[in-house]
C-alpha cells in the first residue's frame, strides 16, 4: 500500500512542541490510529506511539534532548530521530512519518498499516546470502543470540552465520515462561523460521560439547565439527537443584527455565486445585508462585527472613511480601529445607517437603527457584577457555573473553567490568534478559567494527511481575548501605533508591512509571542525584537529562 497523507486531529501547529517534548495524537481517517509527535534534538516528527516490545505508551516514557526515547515499562530504547533500536528488549524499530504544516493543520505521510502497527521490522535480509567473508558461530539460542544475529545483519555483516542450540525451538520471549507459564513455544516465538532464513542464518539443533580454540572449531554431541572465524558463547544458565534427600529421585519436582520445563509444570498441575510448594523466595520463585496462585494452594519457602531482601532491602521486600500474600500465597521464611518425602500412594512421586524445624508441607508438586549457574559445563576441562570459580567466563568491555582472540561470551555466562554507578569497573555477572540481548548487540557492533569504543555507562534494566509490575535499574554488585523509600511497597506504589555512600547505584519502583527509566538515563549521563539530594526530594522527574 502506497503512503498517504493523513491529518492529525486538533493539531494546528508544531511550533509549541519544545525540545525533548512529546505528545500522542490521533490520526484522522484511521480507526485507532495514533502517532507520537516528538521534538528530538530540534527535529520535529511523528513516530509510532507504542513500544514494539509489549505496546507500552511511549508518550509516558522518557525523551532526552538528544532524541533517546525510552519506554516506561521495560526500558526498550529508540532513537527518536530514526526510530532505530538503541536498547533491548524491543526487536522491532519504530516507523517514522514525515510531518507537514499547511493551512492551520498538521499532516503526516505514511502507510496505514505502519500507523496502526506502530512498528517497523529491521533490515535483516542478507544481501550476500551469507557467503561473504568470515563465519560467526553462536552457541546458544536465547536473548543474547537473537540480539547478536539481528545486530550483525542490521549492521551489514554478510558472512556465514550459524546458531547451535539444544533447546529444540527458535528464540522465545523467556520472561513470560515464569511470569505466565506459557508452555507453547509458538506463542512465545520472537521470530519465525522464515525470518531467520531471510537473514541466511543456519539454525543447528544440537549440543556443543567442546571448543578447540587453536583449530577454531566447535564439536557437537553428534560428532560434527563446525569451524568459525568468530565464536560467540551465549549458553545462558542452568537452574540449580537441591542435593537433599528425595529431591534427586522423586517425580513432580521441577526447575523452571525453558518452555519444556513450563510444559511439565502445567501438565503436573492438570485440573488445578493442587498443593504447590515453591522453594526459593526470589524473583523466579515468586513469579511462578503468583502464576499458579489463582487455582491452587501455593506455599513459598525461603531462607531469608524477608523475601527479596538481599536485592531490594527488608522494607521493600516486606511490602512485596504483603502484596503477594494478598494473592493467597503462604510464606515459610527463615526456613531451611530438610528433605522431600514420597507420596504414600505412589512412592515415585513427591508427597511433602519437610523443613529443618520439622514443619511438613504436603505437596502435589514442588518447584525449585534456587538460582542458576552458568551453562558452561562443556568448558569445564578446556585448557584455554578457563572458567571463573562461579563457572562464568571473564570478558572485557567488548565481551571478548580475556586472553582469547575472536571468542566472546555474553549473557548469563559473562563476567564483565561494570562501569555503572558504584561499579568502578568491578567484574560483575548479571542475569537479566535485556543485558543478554544488549550484550549480543554490542558484540555484533564489535565484530563489524572492532575499533568501536563500547559505552562505559551501561545501565542494566530489569522487571518482574510480583503481584504488580516492578521496575529496576542499576546494579548493587558493589553493595549498598542505605535505602531511600518514597511511597508504600505494601500498596505496590513506591520508588526505592539504593545508595552506597552518596552514590545512587540502583532504583526500584512499583506504580511510579517512568521513574526507573528516568533514573537509568540519569545514571547513564552521570547526573543521578546524590543520596542527600534524594532524601530532600525523591522525585527524579524534576531533574533534566543533559543528553
Amino acid at each position: 500500500m502506497a503512503p498517504q497523507e493523513y491529518k492529525l486531529k486538533n493539531i494546528t501547529s508544531l511550533e509549541g512542541l519544545a525540545p525533548s517534548a512529546k505528545q500522542e495524537v490521533e490520526v484522522e481517517g484511521i480507526e485507532g490510529g495514533r502517532v507520537l509527535l516528538v521534538n528530538a534534538a530540534g527535529t520535529i516528527q511523528a513516530l509510532g506511539s507504542k513500544c514494539t516490545h509489549y505496546g507500552g505508551p511511549l508518550a509516558k516514557g522518557v525523551l532526552t534532548k538528544s532524541g533517546r526515547l525510552t519506554c516506561p515499562w521495560h526500558g526498550a530504547c529508540f532513537n527518536a530521530k530514526t526510530g532505530d533500536i538503541e536498547d533491548a528488549p524491543a526487536l522491532n524499530s519504530l516507523p517514522v512519518f514525515k510531518t507537514t504544516e499547511r493551512d492551520g493543520a498538521v499532516y503526516i505521510t505514511g502507510e496505514e498499516s505502519a500507523i496502526k502497527s506502530a512498528r517497523r521490522t529491521p533490515n535483516f535480509k542478507c544481501a550476500g546470502s551469507g557467503t561473504g567473508e568470515g563465519h560467526v558461530v553462536v552457541v546458544g539460542g536465547g536473548s543474547g543470540a537473537i540480539g547478536l544475529v539481528e545486530g550483525l545483519r542490521e549492521k551489514g555483516y554478510a558472512g556465514g552465520l550459524t546458531v547451535i542450540t539444544n533447546e529444540g525451538y527458535l528464540p522465545v520471549d523467556r520472561p513470560k515462561v515464569s511470569k505466565a507459564l506459557i508452555a507453547d513455544p509458538a506463542k512465545l516465538a520472537l521470530r519465525d523460521k522464515a525470518w531467520f532464513e531471510s537473514g541466511s542464518v543456519d539454525w543447528v539443533d544440537g549440543e556443543v560439547v567442546g571448543v578447540d580454540v587453536s583449530e577454531r572449531n566447535v564439536t557437537t554431541k553428534a560428532g560434527d565439527k563446525i569451524s568459525y572465524t568468530k565464536l560467540v558463547l551465549a549458553t545462558g544458565g542452568v537452574p540449580r537443584k537441591l542435593p537433599l534427600q528425595g529431591f534427586t529421585v522423586l517425580d513432580n519436582i521441577f526447575t523452571l527455565r525453558s518452555v519444556h520445563d513450563a510444559k511439565k509444570i502445567v501438565e503436573a498441575v492438570g485440573e488445578k486445585g493442587k498443593k504447590v510448594v515453591v522453594i526459593g523466595s526470589s524473583f523466579i520463585g515468586l513469579e511462578v508462585a503468583l502464576a499458579l496462585s489463582s487455582d491452587n494452594s501455593v506455599s513459598v519457602v525461603g531462607m531469608e527472613k524477608v523475601p527479596l531482601a538481599p536485592v531490594l532491602g527488608e522494607q521493600v521486600g516486606a511490602g512485596i511480601q504483603k502484596v503477594v500474600e494478598g494473592k493467597g500465597i503462604k510464606f515459610y521464611l527463615g526456613a531451611g529445607v530438610d528433605k522431600a518425602e514420597p507420596l504414600g500412594s505412589d512412592q515415585s512421586k513427591v508427597g511433602a517437603v519437610v523443613l529443618q524445624d520439622g514443619t511438613r508441607l504436603e505437596a502435589d508438586l514442588v518447584i525449585l527457584g534456587v538460582g542458576v549457574s552458568p551453562a558452561t559445563e562443556f568448558l569445564r576441562d578446556n585448557k584455554v577457555l578457563r572458567l571463573e570459580p562461579d563457572g562464568s567466563l571473564k570478558t572485557d568491555e567488548t565481551f571478548s573473553v580475556v586472553g582469547v582472540k575472536d571468542v566472546y561470551a555474553i549473557g548469563d555466562i559473562s563476567t564483565f567490568p561494570y562501569h555503572g554507578p558504584g561499579g568502578e569497573g568491578k567484574d560483575t555477572r548479571i542475569e537479566h534478559w535485556s543485558v543478554a540481548q544488549n550484550s549480543g548487540r554490542a558484540v555484533a557492533a564489535h565484530i563489524v567494527n572492532a575499533s568501536l569504543t563500547p559505552s562505559p555507562q551501561f545501565i542494566p534494566v530489569f522487571w518482574s511481575a510480583l503481584g504488580a509490575q516492578m521496575r529496576y535499574c542499576g546494579n548493587t554488585a558493589g553493595g549498598y548501605d542505605h535505602v531511600i523509600v518514597d511511597g508504600n511497597p505494601a500498596e505496590a506504589s513506591f520508588v526505592a533508591y539504593y545508595t552506597q555512600g552518596e552514590t545512587a547505584v540502583a532504583v526500584a519502583s512499583m506504580g511510579r512509571d517512568p521513574l526507573v527509566m528516568q533514573s537509568a538515563d540519569l545514571m547513564r549521563t552521570g547526573t543521578m542525584p546524590t543520596r542527600s539530594q534524594l532524601e530532600e526530594n525523591p522525585d527524579v522527574m524534576a531533574v533534566g537529562i543533559p543528553a
